[in-house]
């Protein structure tokens, strides 16, 4: 556990992820506290509910890179005084509003969502070394699956004791002092070696590398997002519903496990090698029929989830450079809403079509093709990157000729301010975490 003692007692460390894990449980619980608004309070269908919540869902897909990108202009308060702002006014006037104009205000509130998330990633990129990167990363992956667990849990809970009108109240109470908490944190987005880094354009960052770890975010959240609907129509088929509950907390419990452990190992997995053996381990949790067998069969996947999402937040900070990291960061957040929204749809179709089973073949079918996807991109980037044969004894004849010649300063001078150069530095140094 030395590498997570390293990790907080770096300055203001603890503190970020406290505040952070606080407003990630209110975040995660936000589609749960508007769902029983709408069925609840309002007295509407599933259906209307899940219309509110799929605006919410676009509005945070779409906004995180827009935020991102402001962060890395603007700066980190700016962006927080709006986003808390918007919260604000959204979590106040839910209960008043008419369901029409809650679906758009839901979307605008999504898009303006505080981003407690990408901005503890671009933090922790820029106040840790590269040695206690995996560590931090894991925490973080294992704050995200404590959120998960916790969050849903005590909106429902709540609901049930109160209103659903005081939850929505709530929920967003907590939304609004953890963007503040982060605000008054103000913590650095950028380390200080990297304080005066330029934006350099975007086809010199978002290569087959950043394109990789991505597509692997994407297919993650689309697995996770479909197994939680075949641990429920499992247990349907079985007549056990009322034990899902427990199943989803033996996958986030192990998860936490997971995440925890992988945090201290002394060398990193490829993060596809970590997605495909999620993924072969998702398929036969489909033979088990009673919830005792299921929460055994779904064990193998938790122990590689919270692994996988800390392996993929870690490339892509390794993949961006500093003066946009925030974007990247959003790029990522949105690939993996987008996972989640899709995850779902696709693998309930599969259950329809076929039996509960097929919705675990069906997720961890997904996650095998975004590991394939992620691998066969990362040779690509790996190529791309290579010097060509012969390249290193070439450039150690050239950097010589330069010394002779007293143009080492210059020469170095100009691979620093080279944009191309320096995106494939950062290609290097993510490859390691991807797999070449």
């Amino acid at each position: 556990m030395t590498g997570y003692r390293q990790v907080l007692a770096v300055p203001g460390m603890a503190s970020l992820l406290a505040v952070s894990l606080f407003a990630r449980v209110a975040i995660t619980a936000d589609a749960m506290a508007l769902t029983l608004y709408v069925v609840l309070g309002l007295g509407l269908s599933y259906a209307a509910a899940g219309g509110v919540v799929a605006a919410l869902t676009a509005g945070v897909a779409l906004g995180g890179p827009l935020l991102g990108r402001l962060i890395d202009a603007r700066g980190l308060r700016r962006v927080l005084v709006v986003t808390v702002g918007v919260q604000v006014v959204f979590w106040l006037s839910v209960p008043v509003l008419p369901y029409v104009v809650l679906l758009a205000a839901a979307f605008l509130a999504g898009l303006l969502m505080v981003p407690a998330q990408p901005v503890t990633r671009q933090a922790i990129a820029a106040m840790t070394t590269s040695a206690q990167r995996r560590a931090a990363f894991a925490l973080e992956a294992v704050q995200g699956e404590l959120s998960y667990v916790v969050g849903p849990a005590v909106v429902i809970v709540g609901a049930a004791s109160t209103s659903p009108g005081a939850v929505v109240w709530g929920v967003g109470a907590v939304i609004v002092a953890g963007g503040a908490g982060i605000a008054w944190l103000n913590p650095p987005l950028r380390a200080r070696e990297e304080v005066r880094a330029g934006r350099p354009p975007r086809r010199e960052w978002l290569g087959p590398g950043m394109i990789a770890a991505l597509t692997m975010a994407f297919g993650t959240t689309m697995l996770l997002g479909g197994i939680d609907l075949a641990v429920v129509a499992t247990l349907e088929e079985a007549g056990q519903v009322s034990w899902a509950a427990v199943v989803v907390a033996v996958l986030g419990v192990t998860s936490v496990v997971g995440g925890l452990v992988y945090g201290v190992l002394p060398r990193p997995l490829p993060t596809w090698l970590l997605l495909g053996l999620l993924g072969l381990l998702t398929v036969p949790a489909g033979l088990a029929h009673d919830w005792l067998w299921l929460c055994v069969a779904v064990a193998g996947a938790g122990l590689l989830t919270a692994p996988t999402l800390a392996t993929v937040a870690d490339a892509v900070s390794r993949l961006a450079p500093a003066g946009v990291r925030g974007e990247a960061t959003g790029l990522q957040a949105s690939a993996a809403g987008a996972g989640f929204a899709v995850g779902a749809p696709v693998v309930g179709v599969a259950i329809d079509v076929s039996v509960p089973a097929g919705g675990f073949a069906a997720a961890g079918l997904a996650g095998l093709a975004a590991a394939l996807a992620g691998f066969l991109l990362t040779r690509r980037s790996s190529a791309r990157t290579r010097p060509p044969l012969g390249g290193q004894e070439r450039a150690g004849a050239a950097a010589s000729a330069e010394v002779r010649s007293g143009r080492v300063g210059a020469a170095v001078s100009a691979e620093a301010g080279s944009g191309r150069e320096g995106a494939d530095r950062f290609e290097d140094h993510g490859g390691d975490l991807l797999g070449t």
